[in-house]
């Protein structure tokens, strides 16, 4: 077959043994494929019936601990208010979370994971549990299903995580949903962002931005919050 051979729809054919012209269809069918993703990422989950908070954290912390128990203490308040919760799925403060939501009786505990070569497998408490083999459509799938972003002590996964919603936020992808920093290491990142990025001699951001983030140090602070917001919300609802 030649490389000028025309198909019965008139779009014209290529030999496998044209390379260049192999390339150019491959490189222009995978910037297709990526048309696809940025439309499905477009699409937003219609109203729910219960208020979601997605809480990051360390798979580090182990039960027992005092920010273990605190997390968990947490997240059974938040579901008593009558909120699920949704984790990363896994150990450590992930599983916290999902053990107290179920404590405090959310009927969704949702975990959404990503496939980690040193991982453990999904926690015991979560209801619900979500592959993803991208770190990419996890986040996505974090944002469609949350209204609001509770982040505890954590690592750099969990930096990371943070900073992505940070961003989302910044740039209006992701619009009035509250990203709340639980515990002291928070504050010193936030104001590192205050003091490098607003120089004077040159901005890197603006003052607006760094005040995404509501930093708070206690659990008790972090119920108060979520309070709040949950009561908020459930007056926005329609009527039944």
């Amino acid at each position: 077959m030649s490389s000028a051979t025309k198909g019965p729809d008139g779009t014209r054919l290529v030999s496998l043994s044209d390379e260049e012209a192999v390339r150019d269809i491959l490189a222009g069918t995978v910037l297709d494929l990526w048309k696809v993703v940025n439309n499905l990422t477009r699409l937003r989950p219609s109203k729910r019936e219960r208020y979601r908070v997605a809480i990051f954290g360390s798979a580090r912390a182990q039960p027992g601990t005092f920010v273990y128990d605190e997390v968990k203490r947490a997240a059974a308040a938040f579901a008593s208010l009558g909120c699920d919760i949704v984790t990363g799925g896994g150990p450590g403060l992930m599983q916290a979370a999902n053990e107290g939501a179920k404590s405090g009786g959310a009927p969704g505990s949702v975990g959404i994971r990503v496939e980690l070569p040193f991982e453990q497998d999904v926690n015991p408490f979560v209801e619900q549990a979500f592959e993803h083999e991208t770190f990419f459509t996890r986040l996505h799938h974090f944002v469609i299903a949350s209204d609001a972003f509770v982040v505890v002590p954590g690592g750099i996964g969990t930096v990371l995580e943070m900073l992505m919603i940070w961003q989302l936020l910044q740039v209006r992808h992701v619009n009035d949903v509250p990203l709340i920093l639980v515990g002291k290491m928070w504050k010193g990142l936030v104001d590192w962002t205050k003091t490098a990025m607003l120089d004077p001699r040159l901005a890197l951001a603006h003052p607006e931005d760094l005040t995404i983030p509501q930093c708070l140090e206690s659990t008790d602070e972090a119920i108060a919050v979520v309070r709040d917001l949950h009561a908020k919300w459930k007056a926005r609802q329609p009527q039944r």
